[in-house]
């Protein structure tokens, strides 16, 4: 399934899970121009094959296509055993899958909030956990969680999106604190706005970077094994007023 393009030549290991569009579609490109050998997982089999299909076309490393429901909570143990067995090892695994369907400013739509809690956060943990057991006994290994800047506060909009985030963020970190001193580096990615189809939901948006900026950044992350990364940049300082923003100032907000 890996036929690689540098056979003697030693090439780092990837899972990126959710990968059929969007930043995970651009990171497997980065990876693959980058010399790794990429599992890609995703629902839709055909966009997914056709990522793999155009960053093989040009990077050293290697791309491989595995339908995948991250919902699908049961199935993960053997796979996550079945992909690193096929890549023969894993140096880093990235978590990118995420859903925000449009919530009105009056809607409480538990089926919505559901799917974003299954896909954005227990879908996380699903894999991570499998990750983290694996990298603490080899006491190496990279996780990345592609998180958001909307997970720094509980904005009005799409509350539950927001506590998705957040709780990633927590998980992130918790498992930061818990494997660093096992040689495991842990990365939290905090997007702003990233040109992808969850730009729809924004009623306004600015300094809106493309997914092959967002991805390269991330490379970057990854290479210099940083723990916090806002994507772009320049969203750090928004984070840290957001963060600081007294509650009865914040609430009055309408972002």
């Amino acid at each position: 399934m890996f036929n690689t393009k540098r056979p003697l030549e030693p090439q780092p290991r990837a899972i990126v899970i959710g990968a059929s569009s969007g930043i995970g579609a651009a990171l497997v490109r980065k990876l693959v121009a980058e010399g790794y050998i990429v599992a890609a997982l995703a629902r839709r089999m055909e966009k997914l094959q056709a990522v793999c299909t155009a960053a093989n076309e040009s990077g050293p490393g290697r791309a491989a296509a595995y339908e995948h429901n991250v919902t699908d909570y049961e199935a993960i143990p053997a796979l996550f055993q079945q992909i690193t067995r096929d890549l023969g090892g894993l140096d880093v695994i990235a978590y990118v899958a995420g859903v925000q369907p449009p919530v009105g400013l009056h809607e409480y739509d538990f089926a919505k909030d559901e799917a974003m809690v299954k896909v954005n956060m227990l879908g996380a943990v699903a894999w991570l956990n499998e990750a983290a057991m694996r990298f603490e006994r080899a006491e190496a290994g990279h996780i990345l969680g592609v998180s958001s800047i909307a997970g720094d506060r509980g904005r009005v909009g799409s509350p539950v999106y927001n506590a998705s985030k957040a709780g990633l963020n927590t998980y992130l970190e918790a498992l930061r604190n818990r494997l660093a001193q096992h040689g495991v580096t842990v990365t939290t990615i905090k997007p702003g706005f990233v040109d992808t189809v969850l730009l729809e939901n924004a009623p306004k948006t600015f300094w809106v970077v493309s997914t092959d900026e967002a991805a390269a950044q991330i490379f970057r992350a990854l290479r210099w094994k940083l723990q916090t990364v806002y994507v772009p940049l320049r969203w750090m300082l928004v984070g840290l007023i957001i963060r600081h923003i007294p509650s009865f100032i914040f609430r009055r907000l309408s972002f």
